[in-house]
């Protein structure tokens, strides 16, 4: 397809011209810039850009989706006409991370320690759970658990309690791991690192106030210096600040040993000193730290208890939008490992709710069928705790389901500290974050529930339906407003929409010939799973390029095994350099991307095999890639693979989607409908 220099040039404009653009580089799907100055961007030109698919910023880049097979393309003729150099994607991402201040960097950093541990977490949440109800008093019987009743079940509820229990026992191990990993540091190191703050020679931390209580708390004696023998279990801090000395260490030594020798003095130096410091000052002084802002946040819940369920519950929203979040994991595992509970979580897992149900709401109000599907969709994933494509996709988009939202769980979050509901663990947020609850709180946990459901829902339905009422007032003033409102539905695509919804509508203005494939003809092209696994809309991809339907309609696959297989017989278009994503052609003409992973481009080719080469022909069910799945996960990276018929093609008529679980080249997740 020829690129109209003119659109490249309007989207170098639209993003500040050449001279706000301080580095440039692109991926599969979209161009990935690094600004001066993101205030100067025009979003409106770009999205009356027919090059541009969808715009966004994420982590101080500014990403412009243009589809794939198009987007190098535009980078290059963009490139001819800036005149300026080409950058790797770690050159955009280095010079975007320097644009954050010092709080989105910690901010940032925190994330990417907690986010690889985040589903080992989520599961014990879930497991102790299923252990509350298990054990817990007065949910089946009056002022019984279902174990006092059926002793049958106690060796049961304990099995599941000490598996769940464990990531929480070995908590700082998992943050060793993932802290030191960020740092630049031996994983490994940082494993033993968090297993050694935990050793049982040492006094539990859990038993810590008590022991100080009785006089009975151990220590060492090093030459008459008294140090306390303690661990540091459910806290963050000590490792956090152990494990980035750790890592420093580690490449400091690295770099002046002698090959020969390091590996009898590297690590056994750097966990030497790393121990010994995080014994005698690291532990001490961040324990103490950690338990003056526990503290605090017990003061304010304990004596402004309305106030901050106010603000927590009204702003965690916003905090997702800024990513600060992630922060906050540490602060509830520092309150559940020091306290037992935290109070933070029940009013995330409302804010999810609320979200969700401000999404659903737009269903009601939106007149375009993507935009309901998508409203749809990602309210079910808000609901089960994934909020990035309500919030993203819907809610800020049209801003007052947003704010509704926000309003909603304000509410909620009130309810919930002036009864002193707590969560046991983390688990998972939305509609299923009840189990994390101590049980003799449901009650009011499923009050608050209810409360963020039905608020923002109303709220949302009778405002967007007035303020639509009031736009169709304005747009039947004249005939200059109607013409504004035919233009402006023309350039968002409602026409095609309608048309959509109703491709009977055009049935006798196409042609009823077919599309020739070889000696077969066909219409409709089945596009088999590429992978073993579950099948999901595009709305649960946490990518906003994908989640949108931005590149175009699609499916995606939260994949089982590690082979990517041809989903019918084709020539290969093109093959990324990263090995991530590959394009095939059908004979027809009909492109579809398989993309492995969600940011695996980073990985520059690391854990992917390529088995074929562009210009290839392939058979259906050939191998065409393999991945490594433990290395895409240690980065961090999620394994969802989105499949895309990308927009543009103009043989395509409509796209069908079918989810659930699948069987590489057995079962069809795509049926295309192409036109005569």
């Amino acid at each position: 397809m020829a690129i109209d220099k003119k659109q490249v040039e309007e989207i170098v404009q639209a993003v500040g011209g050449k001279e706000n653009i301080e580095a440039a580089t692109h991926c599969v799907t979209r161009l990935r810039f690094a600004l001066y100055d993101e205030s100067k961007v025009d979003a409106e030109s770009l999205d009356q850009n027919d090059l541009v698919k969808g715009q966004f910023s994420s982590q101080g880049q500014f990403q412009v989706v243009i589809g794939p097979g198009l987007v190098d393309k535009v980078y290059d003729e963009m490139i001819q006409i800036t005149g300026g150099d080409r950058s790797s994607k770690d050159d955009v991402k280095a010079v975007a991370g320097k644009k954050q201040n010092p709080i989105q960097r910690a901010i940032k950093t925190l994330s990417d320690i907690f986010i690889p541990i985040l589903p080992a977490i989520i599961t014990a949440g879930l497991l102790l759970g299923i252990n509350n109800i298990l054990t817990g008093p007065g949910i089946f019987f009056d002022g019984k658990s279902l174990v006092d009743v059926y002793p049958a079940w106690k060796d049961l509820a304990s099995i599941i309690n000490t598996i769940a229990s464990t990531a929480f026992t070995f908590l700082p191990a998992l943050i060793g791991w993932a802290a030191v990993k960020r740092f630049g540091g031996s994983p490994l190191l940082g494993i033993v690192l968090g297993l050694i703050l935990v050793h049982p020679d040492l006094l539990s931390a859990y038993g810590y106030a008590d022991a100080v209580n009785n006089g009975t708390v151990p220590t060492w004696n090093l030459f008459g210096w008294e140090i306390e023998k303690i661990g540091y279990q459910g806290q963050v801090l000590p490792v956090l600040v152990s494990a980035y000395l750790l890592a420093k260490m580690e490449i400091f030594l690295n770099r002046r040993v002698h090959d020969s020798i390091k590996l009898l003095v590297v690590a056994p130096v750097t966990l030497l000193v790393t121990g010994f410091l995080a014994f005698t000052i690291i532990g001490p002084v961040t324990f103490g730290i950690a338990n003056a802002i526990t503290s605090g946040l017990i003061y304010v819940y304990d004596s402004y208890a309305a106030l901050g369920g106010l603000i927590y519950g009204g702003l965690y929203a916003l905090l997702v939008i800024t990513g600060m979040h992630h922060t906050f994991l540490a602060v509830d595992v520092q309150l559940i490992g020091s306290q037992g509970g935290t109070f933070l979580w029940p009013m995330l897992a409302l804010s999810n709710i609320a979200q969700g149900s401000a999404a659903l709401a737009m269903m009601l109000v939106l007149r375009e069928k993507k935009m309901r599907g998508l409203a749809a969709t990602s309210s079910v994933s808000a609901f089960l705790g994934v909020t990035e494509p309500a919030i993203f996709g819907v809610n800020i988009r049209y801003r007052y389901p947003f704010i509704f939202g926000m309003i909603g769980s304000a509410i909620g979050g009130v309810l919930l500290t002036m009864n002193n509901v707590q969560a046991t663990s983390i688990g998972v947020g939305g509609i299923p974050g009840f189990l994390s609850i101590f049980p003799n709180k449901w009650g009011v946990f499923f009050i608050g529930m209810a409360i963020v459901l039905v608020v923002p829902f109303v709220l949302t339905v009778i405002f967007g339906r007035a303020k639509l009422r009031k736009e169709d007032r304005s747009e039947s003033d004249g005939p200059a407003a109607e013409s504004k409102a035919m233009t402006s539905n023309s350039a968002s695509g409602v026409a095609s929409s309608t048309t959509a919804s109703n491709p009977d509508a055009d049935t006798h203005k196409r042609s009823r010939s077919e599309a020739q494939v070889g000696d077969e003809p066909v219409n409709t092209l089945e596009v088999m799973a590429p992978l073993t696994g579950k099948a999901v809309s595009l709305e649960q991809v946490p990518d906003p390029a994908f989640a949108e339907k931005q590149m175009g309609e699609g499916v995606a696959i939260e994949p089982s095994g590690n082979v990517v297989v041809a989903p019918f017989d084709a020539q290969v278009a093109h093959v990324i350099k990263s090995k991530h994503a590959v394009i095939l052609e059908h004979a027809s003409g009909l492109q579809v991307l398989i993309h492995v992973g969600i940011n695996t481009v980073s990985l520059k080719g690391e854990g992917f095999n390529m088995h074929v080469e562009a210009g290839e022909r392939v058979k259906a069910g050939q191998k065409l890639l393999e991945f490594d799945r433990k290395v895409i996960e240690d980065a961090g990276y999620p394994l969802i693979t989105p499949i895309i018929i990308p927009d543009g093609q103009d043989m395509v008529d409509r796209v069908e989607v079918t989810t659930g679980d699948v069987t590489s080249n057995q079962n069809g997740v795509l049926k295309v409908h192409l036109k005569g």
